[in-house]
């Protein structure tokens, strides 16, 4: 899905705006907050030069108080247009986040080891939290804005040539070369935004490995390695800031000496006629001057709103990637093993984690139930593997698994993985209470349950003695606790 020269993914935006059909209403309103927005921001200038032409040239005190009342009226709605508008976008753009996450997350959760294996922790990281925070944009300050401001150049347009062709066409004579500069922004503004994500997410890896290995860091000397590391990734995503930077430095002053060119033009060819003759009045040309800020102004800033949207859409093309990949062990079993005994057999079981390195091949066992068996090999082996696969955290590439004569792809998945305990080489406790992650939050697991389990190896008094007992907080990875004692409670 990477296509960071397109300048505009349609097919992405429709992917997002998929998840915004559960919220039609929100999305409506804030639609119609757009629409009106536009069209109130444009009545000002309009009252305003009715204001200028009939009651201040002629000094009608009476009827100028009556449009400023009507100018005040059309401000009052406008703002409240803009409250709206900012409200229920930000609202929008929070739901879908919300929606994204937890369908990233659950994706997450169904992928295989193999794919954790080659993943980057720091980068997954990335997508599931900035990368998503960054599409709220794309409905706060980007897609419904720059439609905003497109709707309003239009109805901008439409007044301008209503009143007069002339001046109009005094004005877009300056627009050709204002689109030109603000296509090449897009296509440049793309590239470089797509270099920003992947520099942040290259450092949050590298920040998240470093401060998860500190142990490892300090234990060989590597804090002075490490740190120029850091210094030359770091200097990577400035410089990616920077190119951003650049960009914007040279289109927006194009865009300001282009809209001040029109209204010298204006002012100019206005005031001559004004002169000279009677097809323009004062009113008029104070009307177009307003209308032409009101039409450069939103030029400007679709183009700020555009680098918020191509950011949005960088983030989203990411967790599409993820959301697209295909790398979960496919729960195809619907068996239950009702009566389970714990007869394990490995029957000419083949498997690599790579195309061309066999770590099993042809292997063949079998285990009774009941049986007390030490699988014993040199370093890489496979005697985690075998595990591993038994537990089908991955797929074998030949032979078959079974466990009471069932071959464990018809079991389902979650009954398989019941029947199985671990305790891992490397152990991991989470941030949670003793008893969560004894019991890994099932309900079905009581406190009279943990607590004889707990006598039963000796650590019940330990817990007991702690502040809050068997709800004490562990910590990060169990930080709070020795080794032996996190091995015991995994």
């Amino acid at each position: 899905m990477e296509n960071s020269g397109q300048a505009f993914d349609v097919s992405l935006l429709k992917r997002l705006m998929a998840f915004a059909k559960p919220y039609k209403g929100i999305f409506i309103i804030s639609l119609l907050s757009a629409v009106l927005l536009s069209f109130f921001g444009v009545a000002r200038p309009m009252l305003m030069q009715t204001a200028v032409d009939r009651y201040i040239v002629t000094k009608d005190l009476d009827g100028l108080l009556f449009f400023a009342m009507l100018m005040f009226g059309a401000l009052i709605m406008e703002v409240l247009c803009q409250f709206s508008f900012i409200l229920f976008s930000n609202m929008l753009g929070q739901d879908v986040i919300k929606d994204i996450r937890i369908k990233l997350f659950s994706k997450l959760l169904s992928f295989k080891m193999q794919y954790f294996d080659k993943a980057s922790v720091g980068r997954l990281v990335t997508r599931s939290v900035s990368d998503v925070e960054t599409i709220a944009s794309i409905f706060s300050e980007g897609l419904f804005s720059i439609f905003s401001d497109l709707l309003k150049m239009t109805v901008v347009l439409g007044v301008m040539f209503y009143k007069s062709w002339d001046l109009t066409l005094i004005v877009l004579s300056i627009m050709p070369f204002v689109l030109y500069a603000t296509r090449v922004f897009q296509k440049a503004m793309k590239k470089a935004f797509n270099e920003v994500r992947n520099q942040v997410a290259n450092l949050n890896s590298f920040v998240q490995e470093r401060i998860t290995g500190m142990h490892i860091v300090q234990l060989f000397g590597r804090e002075k390695i490490e740190y120029d590391n850091f210094i030359k990734i770091n200097k990577e995503h400035q410089n990616a800031w920077l190119k951003t930077v650049w960009y914007n430095s040279i289109f927006f002053p194009i865009a300001e000496l282009s809209s001040s060119i029109t209204i010298g033009l204006i002012a100019w060819y206005g005031g001559l006629n004004a002169v000279v003759g009677d097809k323009v009045t004062l009113g008029m040309i104070f009307l177009f001057i307003e209308l032409s800020q009101m039409l450069f102004r939103p030029l400007r800033q679709i183009a700020d709103k555009f680098n918020t949207l191509q950011m949005g859409m960088v983030a989203a093309n990411r967790i599409f990637g993820i959301l697209d990949t295909e790398a979960h062990i496919q729960n195809t079993g619907k068996d239950v093993i009702r009566d389970f005994k714990g007869n394990i057999s490995f029957k000419n079981v083949r498997f690599s984690y790579l195309p061309d390195e066999v770590i099993l091949k042809d292997l063949s066992f079998e285990v009774k139930a009941g049986e007390t068996v030490a699988i014993v090999g040199a370093t890489g082996a496979g005697k985690s593997t075998i595990i591993n696969l038994l537990g089908r955290f991955y797929e074998i590439d030949g032979g078959s698994i079974c466990l009471d004569d069932v071959d464990i792809r018809s079991i389902q998945l979650a009954d398989l993985r019941k029947k199985i305990a671990v305790v891992l080489q490397d152990v991991f406790l989470f941030a949670d209470t003793i008893f969560n992650n004894i019991t890994l939050n099932k309900p079905e697991v009581t406190m009279e349950e943990v607590v004889a389990a707990a006598k039963q190896i000796g650590l019940h008094e330990f817990f007991s003695s702690l502040p809050d007992g068997y709800n004490y907080n562990v910590k990060e990875r169990g930080a709070m606790l020795s080794a032996g004692q996190r091995q015991l409670i995994a």
